[in-house]
């Protein structure tokens, strides 16, 4: 389960995070690229976009579902 006191600085404000368990696989990148980002030589996943329609916020439940760690996380 996410921590939301570990969130990744680099995440935008909102409801979705993800936390420094992360270990920057880009599993989230790839179910959700409008909202989640892993950039080159970065550690961290990060959310860049908070979900805007009901595809992307099924893209973010889908992300946090399948996501190793469960880093990403909701305070929704």
């Amino acid at each position: 389960m996410a921590d939301r006191s570990s969130k990744v600085e680099k995440s935008v404000p909102g409801k979705w995070y993800i936390d420094t368990n992360c270990i920057a696989c880009g599993l989230c990148a790839e179910i959700a690229p409008e909202n989640a980002a892993l950039d080159p030589g970065e550690d961290f996943a990060h959310v860049k976009k908070q979900p805007a329609t009901p595809d992307e916020e099924k893209a973010m439940v889908q992300a946090a579902d399948e996501c190793p760690t469960q880093a990403i996380g909701n305070d929704g």
